[in-house]
């Protein structure tokens, strides 16, 4: 069997791909990419067991046709360095050994039987499927997969949930401590459905989509989804459960309203949240008169700081409690200029919201406050 590829071009789909290979495997066919040529081209697969990334690319001078594993690692490693160029290569279908020439030279390698290589799995008949824009999938992945959660007891959290209408789609994550809900109606199913995509494929998908163009098909059964690009396809197990109802934790009347600066408040909870206590990683917010004053304390040490910012408040003095980490996340997870944080009181979740939401689109995050001891 010989092919030619673009030594560059095979490089970066075999990188983006390799991805999915865990460092260490329990089937040792999965240390190896799946190589496959037939009448429909050049297909390349990594997986995982339970995801599985496939990219085509264009084959030249092709002569036979049959399928092979090969060392992920060492094909890399041994690609790297090769400028752009067209490269051939030559496998012995019987004894699995490689050949592969360049302009300067040439390596040998030895392949394996693909045979062992897992089974991607089919769809039921009853599989839903959607189509949606790359560049909203993009955004709907982008900000919410840092809300997913890594939890044992509850993996329901540990992937981003798609909640699927006639009218729109949304993507939702928790880990119980904050929530992102974000809203798009620029895209929307032909019936009522939903999945949780695990946090593994839904990071791949964020490498991925930057560079596509076009729509994005989606098809999904009760136990996988199969996620088709431009150049790729992939194949994962879902998380199988019921998703918690995510609008219910939203508190609805909040009457105390702040607006402020984002990139001011980071850079203020950056600077004062070096002073709060290791254990608690506390650190207070007090709104009184327009202002917003940043405060942390750590007793043990005897350190403390605190900061007050502008802001548009007129609601009575209010003290809350968060996680410092926690608030910056959701705060470099929006793109607007200002924030609105809507609080009803110290014990109940803080909505935070953009001043102003981009085209077809409703963001909301929420986080759960810590309690003050005051």
């Amino acid at each position: 069997m010989k092919f030619i590829v673009s030594s560059t071009g095979l490089f970066s789909r075999l990188q983006a791909i390799s991805r999915v290979i865990n460092s260490k495997n329990s089937l040792p066919i999965l240390d190896c990419f799946l190589v496959d040529l037939n009448e429909n081209g050049l297909s390349i697969t990594a997986s995982d067991s339970e995801t599985t990334l496939t990219t085509s690319m264009e084959a030249n001078e092709v002569e036979g046709w049959g399928r092979f594993a090969v060392s992920s690692k060492t094909i890399l490693d041994a690609l790297k360095e090769i400028p752009e160029q067209p490269i051939s290569f030559e496998v012995n279908m019987d004894t699995w050994e490689i050949q592969v020439r360049y302009l300067n030279g040439k390596f040998n390698l030895m392949g394996r039987n693909a045979d062992e290589y897992p089974n991607t799995p089919a769809l039921r008949e009853e599989a839903v499927s959607l189509s949606i824009p790359a560049n909203i999938l993009a955004a709907g992945i982008n900000r919410s997969i840092f809300a997913t959660a890594d939890d044992e007891l509850h993996p329901v959290l540990n992937g981003i949930f798609f909640d699927i209408t006639t009218e729109d789609i949304t993507f939702a994550a928790s880990d119980g401590y904050k929530l992102v809900r974000n809203k798009t109606f620029a895209a929307k199913g032909d019936e009522k459905a939903a999945f949780i995509l695990p946090k593994k494929p839904a990071t791949l998908l964020k490498n991925l989509l930057p560079k596509e163009q076009g729509d994005v098909q989606i098809a999904f059964d009760g136990r996988n989804a199969i996620i088709t690009l431009e150049s790729y396809v992939l194949t994962c197990r879902l998380i199988e459960g019921r998703y918690p109802n995510y609008n219910s934790v939203i508190p609805q009347n909040n009457p105390h309203k702040v607006t402020v600066d984002r990139n001011a408040f980071i850079s203020a909870l950056k600077r004062v949240s070096v002073f709060s206590s290791a254990a608690a990683s506390l650190i207070k917010l007090h709104l009184e008169n327009n202002t917003i004053q940043v405060s942390a304390q750590d007793i043990d040490f005897s350190t403390s700081a605190e900061e007050t910012l502008m802001c548009q408040y007129e609601g009575s003095p209010l003290s809350i409690g968060f996680k410092p980490t926690f608030l910056v996340e959701i705060m470099n997870n929006i793109a607007t200029q200002e924030v609105m944080m809507e609080l009803a009181d110290p014990s109940r979740g803080g909505v935070i919201l953009p001043t102003e939401q981009e085209e077809n689109e409703d963001l909301l995050m929420l986080l759960m406050p810590m309690m003050l001891n005051e």
